[in-house]
């Protein structure tokens, strides 16, 4: 199913899909001069939902990882933290040099976005 979700600029706030009908009124709306499209950052949804659950949209910061913390050690094997992205027909994480398919990790978790948790970003560097 696609679906999207839209970050309003001016409120600050995510407008989800379903949840108010608004984003559909946004998308539907017959008066395109009423809206103003530089206002808000389209996300599509993936497709994929992480280990809680959790539906990945783009503009999600997402915790990829190849196995479960040992419950000694707590270690996670591979792990990489990034911002789903939609380039080139596909969803992914990373930039142009090192990136990997979203769905690549076998385990993800969804931990924020990029417009209300940007410091998930500098935390991981």
């Amino acid at each position: 199913m696609i679906k999207f979700r839209a970050w309003d600029k001016d409120e600050n706030r995510y407008i989800i899909d379903g949840k108010d009908g608004y984003l559909a009124n946004l998308l539907c709306c017959d008066d395109w001069d009423m809206i103003d499209p530089n206002g808000y950052v389209w996300e599509q949804f993936t497709g994929l939902k992480d280990k809680h659950g959790v539906e990945i949209y783009e503009g999600d910061i997402v915790h990829g990882y190849d196995q479960e913390p040992d419950r000694d050690d707590g270690y996670i094997g591979s792990s990489v933290v990034e911002v789903v992205k939609f380039e080139e027909g596909a969803f992914w994480l990373g930039g142009i040099k090192y990136r990997i398919l979203v769905g690549t990790p076998p385990i993800i978790e969804a931990i924020g976005n990029i417009h209300e948790n940007p410091e998930l970003l500098e935390a991981d560097k």
